[in-house]
């Protein structure tokens, strides 16, 4: 059985994910805050972790888990993510600070202390958006979301140079507009064209097979153009 790490599992696109592994026969370790809505479930394959993904102890409980119960980590999607809405005035250091710290910093450390169990054939998948790639639409009040998304993006082509020797596979997908709780709250009554049900099918999909064909690339997954 393949062992797959997934972050941001609370609800939405990570929610979605979980289950399609987990019914699927692959182990799953579940990051979220809140560990209530899988548990909740009782599916037998997934294992939850209530983590702050920007704590340094928390992020030591997943290595702990990982060290003692698997010793390979097949798959990682870095799923979770922060989203802030504000109009670029009013929007503070600490906005941009608390925002950096999810979409990037943690993405960053978590890779960062899972490598040493990532060996040939490993994916790394991380969860982008559309928003921050070069010479896409942009939006009024998501000068922090975009931009640490564009970071995130040009971090996953250097992890794929860096470790391309190992056989550790790194690639981005853009997302473009999903309907999930995140969204909703940013954005009221926006209603987007894809569900977070429907993109979670295609995330696992990519997932298990995308690494056979792509290394450091960033993939677009929107149906409108950008």
């Amino acid at each position: 059985m393949k062992n797959i790490i997934i972050t941001g599992t609370s609800r939405g696109i990570g929610f979605e994910l979980a289950q399609r592994f987990a019914k699927n026969n692959y182990n799953v370790l579940a990051l979220s805050r809140n560990t209530k809505p899988l548990e909740n479930l009782n599916l037998k394959n997934i294992t939850t972790i209530s983590a702050d993904l920007s704590n340094k102890n928390d992020l030591k409980k997943v290595t702990d888990f990982v060290g003692k119960n698997w010793k390979k980590v097949d798959v990682l999607i870095n799923n979770a993510g922060k989203l802030v809405n504000k109009s670029f005035e009013n929007l503070s250091s600490e906005d941009f600070l608390e925002v950096y710290k999810v979409n990037v910093f943690a993405v960053a450390e978590l890779t960062r202390l899972l490598i040493p169990f990532l060996g040939k054939g490993s994916h790394v998948v991380n969860i982008s958006s559309i928003g921050g790639v070069q010479e896409s639409m942009k939006f009024p009040g998501l000068a922090a979301y975009s931009s640490s998304k564009g970071a995130l993006l040009t971090l996953t082509e250097v992890l794929a140079e860096e470790y391309k020797e190992h056989q550790i596979a790194f690639n981005a997908l853009a997302l473009g507009a999903v309907q999930t709780e995140m969204l909703e709250e940013a954005f009221p009554g926006y209603k987007a064209s894809v569900s977070a049900e429907e993109m979670a099918d295609y995330i696992y999909n990519f997932a298990l097979t995308g690494n056979k064909f792509y290394n450091g690339k960033i993939l677009q997954v929107s149906s409108t153009t950008p």
